[in-house]
């Protein structure tokens, strides 16, 4: 995400489920101004399905227990399909539908970023 400004392992190999990371940042925005700040574990990986799937294990913005699963399916001609899921807890006094419009603003700069980074490596000459 671009609005992550650090990402620190806690525990782990970051190639093997099990692994926990702290991300921080400013990801949401907090009422203080502080960097908000997600603790995830890495619940498992499938290589040779391009899929992964984390737990948000404790956070400051209110999504601890949320579920994420992040899956690139071959669309040939050198189009790839991003099926970024999230199943999340109920978080009192959230409107589902703001909910819903930030995290697909956030997963669409993400998207845009690794899009980003694959053409500029696309551009380099061999």
């Amino acid at each position: 995400m671009p609005m992550i400004e650090r990402c620190t392992g806690l525990d782990g190999h970051d190639d093997a489920p099990g692994y926990i990371r702290l991300v921080s940042g400013f990801m949401f925005p907090q009422e203080d101004g502080d960097r908000s700040w997600i603790k995830e574990k890495l619940v498992s990986m499938e290589p040779l399905s391009h899929t992964y799937t984390y737990k948000m294990l404790a956070s400051n913005v209110g999504l601890d227990g949320s579920v994420n699963t992040l899956k690139l399916l071959d669309y040939g001609d050198g189009c790839t399909l991003v099926s970024w899921s999230y199943e999340i807890n109920p978080l009192e006094g959230a409107c589902e539908d703001n909910l819903i419009d930030f995290l697909g603003f956030l997963y669409k700069s993400c998207i845009n970023r690794i899009q980003a980074a694959l053409d500029a490596s696309s551009q380099k000459v061999v």
